[in-house]
């Protein structure tokens, strides 16, 4: 069972990212009790709001309070039924938005699924290709479609192995996934010119994906671990309970054996110097989850490479909109000086 006040305080960062009101989650946060069942438990409060807001014809901000009441991981029956309607109530949202679709595909040996926006056999565009952490659902990130249209590119949402609906498992073959995406769009984006926006811990992937597949012209992202968070258990013994508890869900081994698995994860000096093409990082000076070492490595061994650094914890909450601001025009920075 986790501990609800932690529960609150990473949630908090993920409200601020999607810009809900500081009042609203945090009244929200006062009806909650308990991680059990019934009434003031973590899910069961966090689905009363959202059904009252599908209610009253809300169904985006419904999903979002759907996916928190899944937080962190499904667990039971009653995450499941909250990842459930937290799908469904993003699928009613995206059919009022002209030219969002659902796509799902068998990658790896595993079921991935994905919002998309602008695909097209006619008029193939650059791909924005967007994932979240270890507990982010792709749901959330939707909405940065809408972005990814103005923006001339193409766009597919998507979540880590393991997160919401993607049954893979979170291994060190798990960047595999990102050219798997790719191919699967080829017919109908241009794969070719294609940007990674990843998240915490899905900027790991993404780095490692472009060590390989040089169709990933750029990766912009915040807070991705690179590998002392994977190889130094004295920094693991720290993290927070919720961190390791997911990690133990998306890699499927129990937490006490975490130790053992995950320095198979570790970017090696060979991978970060192969990665040529140009990072935008997001990083945190207080961050609690990806050691500073992390950002000393990307400093020292990739050749393009630009950070914006909050005096902040993880995922910058009290930084959420600079930090958006600062991503999208990092994007659109990277498309202007690659000509596409």
């Amino acid at each position: 069972m986790n501990d609800v006040e932690e529960l609150k305080r990473y949630v908090a960062t993920h409200a601020e990212s999607l810009g809900i009101p500081a009042e609203r989650y945090r009244a929200l946060f006062a009806a909650i009790e308990h991680d059990g069942v019934g009434p003031g438990s973590w899910t069961l409060e966090w689905s009363r709001a959202a059904d009252a807001l599908l209610e009253a014809g809300e169904p985006l901000a419904a999903s979002q309070y759907y996916g928190f009441a899944r937080f962190p991981f499904v667990d039971g029956q009653d995450r499941a039924a909250a990842l459930t309607d937290c799908v469904d109530a993003l699928d009613e949202w995206r059919r009022s938005v002209p030219g969002i679709e659902r796509a799902d595909w068998k990658i790896l040996g595993g079921r991935v699924g994905a919002w998309t926006a602008g695909l097209s056999t006619t008029d193939p565009r650059p791909l924005l290709l967007i994932l979240g952490g270890i507990v982010s659902l792709k749901e959330q990130w939707a909405p940065v479609l809408l972005a990814a249209r103005d923006l001339g590119l193409a766009g597919v949402v998507t979540e880590m192995p393991g997160v919401g609906e993607n049954t893979l498992r979170y291994t060190e073959h798990s960047w595999r996934m990102l050219p798997a995406i790719l191919d699967a769009v080829a017919d109908r984006a241009d794969v070719e010119r294609t940007y990674l926006m990843a998240i915490s811990f899905s900027g790991h992937l993404a780095l490692r994906a472009a060590v390989d597949d040089d169709r990933i012209r750029g990766i912009v992202t915040a807070g991705a671990p690179v590998r002392d968070l994977f190889t130094d258990q004295s920094w693991q013994r720290d993290l927070p309970a919720v961190t390791v508890d997911t990690l133990a869900q998306l890699t499927g081994v129990p937490r006490e054996r975490l130790g053992a698995v995950l320095p198979a994860l570790a970017l090696s000096d060979a991978h970060l110097s192969q990665v040529d093409v140009p990072v935008r990082y997001v990083a945190s000076s207080r961050d609690e989850i990806v050691p500073a070492t992390d950002l000393s490595l990307l400093r020292k061994h990739i050749r393009d490479l630009r950070v914006l650094e909050h005096d902040d914890v993880h995922g910058a909450p009290a930084h959420a909109a600079a930090t958006r601001n600062w991503m999208v025009q990092s994007l659109v920075e990277l498309r202007a000086a690659a000509g596409s």
